[in-house]
């Protein structure tokens, strides 16, 4: 049964992979490719509170670009809302962000990519 889901997550990544470069992406579209990237090795956190390209293609890059967009433009709001400098925002989000990613994704530690484990 995990083996089906997986085949199908994967299929349905390639199928999503495939169709990127002909249709621009859109912040939902990046949100819901996010996921299986990561699971792939494509992307993962970093302790700036934002995405970074694991393995670079086209589509990674898009994906981190569109959704670090907006983390910035939230972090922003979250700073202006409680008075706080940004780089406060972002280095809480960053620590969140590396303690909710599960093993075997990628994390960005002291400038190196590893496997979380």
């Amino acid at each position: 049964m995990k083996t089906a889901t997986s085949v199908k997550t994967l299929l349905a990544t390639f199928l999503l992979l495939l169709a990127l470069p002909v249709l621009a992406m859109n912040l939902q579209q990046a949100m819901n490719a996010l996921g299986p990237a990561k699971e792939q090795g494509l992307i993962g956190e970093q302790v700036n509170g934002y995405l970074g390209v694991v393995q670079d293609s086209a589509e990674a890059r898009q994906i981190v670009e569109l959704i670090n967009d907006a983390r910035r433009a939230e972090y922003s709001r979250i700073a202006r809302d409680n008075n706080i400098a940004v780089a406060d925002v972002e280095a809480r989000a960053g620590q969140r962000a590396i303690e909710r990613t599960p093993a075997g994704q990628f994390v960005k530690l002291d400038g190196q990519w590893v496997r979380k484990r």
